[in-house]
């Protein structure tokens, strides 16, 4: 529950003071945070402050990831004036599978270069330290980033106009935005679930379940990462011409059918069905997650779109992805098939289609008037 407080936190403060000034606090705190992992002390040597000084830095990056999303979302759709904000709001949904072809790669060379005990030794700490170097690259960009344009043009309304501003960006979205908040997480929990059950599910079921090799398992989840790298730049682009809700729809549909085929694929043991089935299931994935950095945004008025997206995206992640390893895992073993984790994440997945089905196209509206029709201090 870390991330969404971090999102109710940090929405606050970039309602109210702005989208760059929080993206440059979430960034220090989860590099920071990250690196300082690297420093640690061992349990040998302090005890058990170690593993407490641990879950601290977690927590740390825990809250300043809570709020980064959000953020990156607002920046990237609200700066747009091209009619493109579901494609650039797709390079924001790009860090999942970035994320996770990185820390593949690098836990791949450090292992590589290193014996057994070296990694468990020191090795271990080198993609920690890395984090240094990354959070100076990323401050020097965010400092050049200019204030988003929508919330520039609000804050520059004049005195007399402030009497009905928002105090408090959360209380309001709970009290004025129940259904955008209700349907931003229903919207994005199924594309979570799919997510790790088609990207990472194979490495424990595949490997436990099916007696895969693991270096079979990893490269088929390698794959799947750059396939969706490749898709969500393409959904994204096609959401701005269809709309955000076809092509959510379309995507969940064929998640829908899709997820049952996967777990077919999977039971063959053939290894080139094996390599292909997380690959054809992220690209599905990327129809659903590419709008989402345009979608949710698009349900709030400006003064509280920080705060209802970014409560929203991360709530969605506790109940989604949160979840599902616990939950898919025991079916499993419940069940000893994977078709139960298929009608799982159907279910999900038929949410999201009823969710994003009520919810209005928004695609062509201005992001200075979305949300507009929910909230009193812009009527």
């Amino acid at each position: 529950m870390v991330r969404p407080l971090g999102a109710a936190l940090f929405g606050h403060y970039g309602d109210k003071i702005g989208r760059k000034n929080v993206l440059v606090a979430t960034l220090l705190m989860m590099g920071l945070a990250s690196a300082a992992v690297g420093l640690l002390p061992t349990y040998a040597a302090i005890g058990v402050a170690a593993p407490v000084l641990l879950v601290l830095m977690r927590f740390v990056q825990g809250l300043g990831l809570g709020g980064e999303w959000g953020g990156a979302a607002l920046m990237v759709t609200e700066s747009d004036t091209s009619g493109r904000r579901g494609f650039f709001g797709s390079m924001v949904q790009t860090a999942a599978p970035t994320g996770l072809l990185l820390a593949t790669g690098v836990f791949a060379l450090i292992t590589a270069v290193t014996t057994e005990e070296q990694f468990l030794s020191w090795g271990w700490r080198i993609p920690f330290l890395v984090s240094f170097a990354l959070v100076a690259i990323g401050l020097y960009i965010r400092v050049k980033l200019a204030e988003s344009p929508v919330f520039a043009q609000a804050e520059a309304k004049e005195e007399a106009q402030r009497a009905s501003e928002v105090k408090a960006p959360l209380l309001h979205v709970l009290k004025h935005y129940k259904k955008e908040l209700a349907l931003a997480i229903g919207s994005r929990i199924g594309s979570d679930i799919a997510f790790y059950i088609f990207a990472m599910f194979i490495l424990v079921y595949g490997t436990e379940h099916l007696g895969l090799s693991k270096s079979l398992a990893l490269a088929a989840s390698t794959i799947s990462a750059v396939a969706q790298m490749i898709a969500l730049p393409f959904f994204g682009s096609l959401c701005d011409k269809l709309g955000r809700r076809p092509v959510m729809i379309g995507g969940a549909v064929a998640g829908i059918a899709y997820s049952f085929i996967f777990f077919a694929m999977l039971d063959s043991r053939i290894p080139f069905l094996v390599l292909i089935a997380p690959a054809i299931g992220l690209v599905i994935v990327a129809a659903m997650y590419a709008p989402i950095a345009s979608f949710i945004p698009e349900l709030f008025a400006t003064k509280v779109r920080y705060t209802g997206s970014a409560v929203g995206f991360q709530m969605a992640g506790v109940f989604g992805g949160g979840f599902a390893p616990m939950i898919a895992m025991q079916l499993i073993v419940l069940t000893q098939t994977g078709f139960t984790v298929a009608g799982y994440l159907s279910l999900a997945l038929g949410l999201m289609v009823l969710c994003v089905y009520l919810a209005k196209e928004t695609s062509k509206i201005a992001m200075t008037d979305a949300g507009s029709a929910s909230d009193p201090h812009t009527r």
